[in-house]
């Protein structure tokens, strides 16, 4: 089965990221199609998808569509069950669905402060005690999915999972912001946003140009981090 996936601008949209990424580190096929979440049309280009109203949105090849990001994740995961999205042991599997779930609802200062963007890395950016009370709890996150099922693998739960889905946007707005973060996190920061699909997604979306360019902070700003 091959289903049809409706994102916005790669740069910006970290739903979308989440979005592609469960298809494209699954093996799961799929058609992409962008949405004009920044060029105004977006419900004009959703409206054959309703109720959908925001990106990212799948319709499977019978017609029936899916919103939200964790009920794509959910019905993937009930679809395609060899496909690993969920780590298969039940301790691990039920810490992946709480800290996903956790990330779905939270970190609201952290998204609202940082929005994602994949061009450059902002210098001087000064996170309020709200940003930094949100990177310590996924920062705690993080070290128990590690050490309590991690294993040596290389990802939060060994193997990669829909937990690492969900927290790639958070690698983006750490390595994009500078963010102050502790040697795991940096790492793990560091590993994700050099992982071959996200250097995918990022230099599609550096096809685009924005002028102006959306979330202008007015600081100064310096190379993107990552590899290129």
């Amino acid at each position: 089965m091959t289903y049809d996936l409706f994102i916005g601008d790669r740069t910006f949209s970290s739903w979308s990221l989440r979005g592609w990424l469960m298809f494209a580190k699954f093996g799961i096929p799929v058609n992409t199609h962008l949405v004009g979440l920044y060029s105004g049309t977006m419900a004009q280009d959703l409206a054959e998808l309703a109720p959908a109203r925001l990106v990212p949105v799948m319709r499977d090849a019978s017609g029936i569509v899916i919103g939200d990001s964790l009920a794509m994740a959910e019905t993937l995961a009930e679809r395609h069950p060899d496909a690993g999205l969920w780590p298969k042991e039940p301790a691990a599997r039920a810490f992946a669905r709480w800290s996903v779930a956790e990330m779905h609802s939270g970190f609201a200062a952290l998204r609202d402060a940082c929005p994602m963007q994949l061009q450059h890395q902002i210098l001087g950016f000064e996170p309020s005690d709200a940003v930094l009370a949100d990177l310590a709890r996924i920062e705690d996150l993080w070290t128990l999915a590690k050490s309590r099922h991690g294993g040596d693998g290389p990802w939060l739960l060994g193997e990669y999972s829909l937990a690492d889905v969900f927290y790639a946007p958070v690698t983006a707005r750490i390595a994009g912001y500078k963010l102050p973060v502790g040697p795991l996190a940096q790492a793990y920061t560091t590993r994700t946003i050099s992982d071959p699909e996200f250097l995918t997604w990022r230099a599609e979306g550096l096809k685009v140009n924005y002028d102006p360019f959306p979330y202008d902070t007015g600081l100064p700003t310096a190379p993107w981090p990552g590899p290129n």
